[in-house]
């Protein structure tokens, strides 16, 4: 597969064993093959050991001693615990943000609901989304929650999102609420839009994951349709994004 310029390359052996976790090519306990990602994607083995290194930490593989690295439990409980803890991260930041929002912001804010409410592109409002993340964090969250933030967001691709064309009907309402509530000095309000939106998120995300058979449905109600949402269009999809979620 060939590299992509301005990609680091641990960044883009992160996101090729991403995309093999979500697409159910591999799957919970199974070995990551070190040499196999080697061949295939054309990197020495340091850049893979660093992946590896992120994705433990992020606790998407465990390592062990003399026996590889494997993938740790991915099910239905871990994407909703992904999201549930995306949505409270963003939510301490946000709240922060209804305590003491500054004129700034809030004109920053606003500009961006002006723009979100008349995206009609999946892309450009996952875009913009992701700007009006980035405008909270940068300005409310310290050094030690915005790395928890990033590690939180990096799960999900942003491809999948910015590929989803029900996202700004469905989202956009969460973050009306969230700044409604930085402008009316309700913390509580703005945490529980993040929650909510991370919730919708993690139901629309499992939807997909079920649809594709990557985990097994409850029942047989579910049917793979004729124009199936891409997760990740192969891992070139996804080498040239950075970290970051709706």
């Amino acid at each position: 597969m060939p590299k992509k310029y301005g990609v680091k390359e641990k960044d883009h052996v992160v996101n090729h064993i991403l995309n093999l976790v979500l697409t159910g090519k591999l799957r919970s306990g199974d070995r990551v093959d070190r040499n196999e990602i080697a061949v295939g994607l054309g990197v020495s083995r340091v850049p893979i050991q660093e992946a590896l290194i992120q994705l433990e930490h992020d606790g998407v593989v465990s390592t062990r001693y003399h026996r590889g690295a494997f993938v740790e439990r991915f099910d239905e409980a871990s994407v909703l615990e992904h999201y549930e803890l995306d949505g409270m991260l963003n939510g301490i930041a946000s709240a922060r943000a209804a305590r003491n929002p500054t004129p700034r912001i809030l004109g920053q804010l606003d500009a961006l609901m002006r723009a979100l409410r008349t995206a009609k592109d999946s892309r450009v409002f996952a875009g913009l989304a992701a700007e009006y993340r980035r405008t909270v964090n940068d300005e409310y969250a310290g050094p030690r929650l915005h790395a928890t933030i990033r590690a939180s967001q990096d799960l999900i691709p942003r491809a999948f999102w910015m590929s989803y064309q029900n996202n700004r009907d469905d989202v956009l309402p969460y973050y009306e609420d969230e700044t409604s509530a930085i402008h009316r000095l309700d913390p509580d309000a703005a945490r529980a839009a993040c929650v909510g939106r991370a919730y919708l998120m993690a139901q629309t995300m499992l939807a997909e994951l079920f649809r594709r058979r990557v985990f097994a449905a409850p029942d047989d109600a579910r049917q793979v349709d004729s124009d199936p949402l891409p997760i990740l269009a192969g891992s070139e999809a996804i080498c040239t994004q950075t970290s970051m979620a709706v």
